[in-house]
């Protein structure tokens, strides 16, 4: 595993996972969102993010979480391990709650440099939650699809439970995790 490209639906811990992993085997670590997202939730022009992606992929090794399809193309062809986080609907839906509620009070700077509120996450359209709803089931099934027709080494997740045994095992160092 030198090139991982972590995957799954928003907020199923991807970059947790992602900075665990770039700890233990002493790699680079690029979060998609941290590329993507300008002040004032902003996203920065196609071109250029898919220029920062470009220029990431190019290191010897790396890890790299989101799912933004514009740059999958850039990520997983250069990536040689997919780790899917393919959680419940309930288990992503509390945990981006919390984690929401959490970032509302302490007002915890994000990508950015910006910051959720109140009013955005309860209140509108760019909620994370309502992106949650309506997008949780699309991408179980876009990479269900895609996972299933790649030829690249992949590790599929399907609990917290699993998340720990594999990052066990990968600091342990005793073999590699297979599902």
């Amino acid at each position: 595993m030198n090139r991982i490209a972590i995957i799954g639906t928003s907020c199923s811990d991807k970059t947790t996972l992602a900075c665990k992993i770039s700890k233990i085997l002493h790699i680079p670590h690029f979060e998609l969102d941290h590329l993507y997202w300008q002040p004032d939730w902003q996203h920065l022009e196609r071109k250029l993010f898919r220029e920062k992606v470009k220029k990431a992929v190019q290191y010897k090794r790396w890890v790299i979480d989101g799912n933004f399809s514009i740059v999958r193309d850039l990520i997983w062809e250069n990536a040689d391990t997919i780790i899917w986080l393919n959680y419940s609907f309930d288990v992503v839906f509390l945990q981006a709650l919390a984690r929401s509620i959490k970032r509302i009070v302490t007002k915890e700077r994000l990508f950015g440099d910006n910051v959720e509120s109140f009013r955005q996450t309860f209140f509108t359209k760019n909620s994370i939650l309502y992106w949650i709803l309506h997008t949780h089931w699309k991408y179980k099934s876009t990479y269900s699809h895609l996972i299933r027709n790649s030829k690249k080494q992949v590790i599929e997740l399907n609990s917290t439970r699993e998340k720990n045994n594999f990052l066990r095992a990968l600091t342990n160092q005793k073999g590699t995790y297979y599902r």
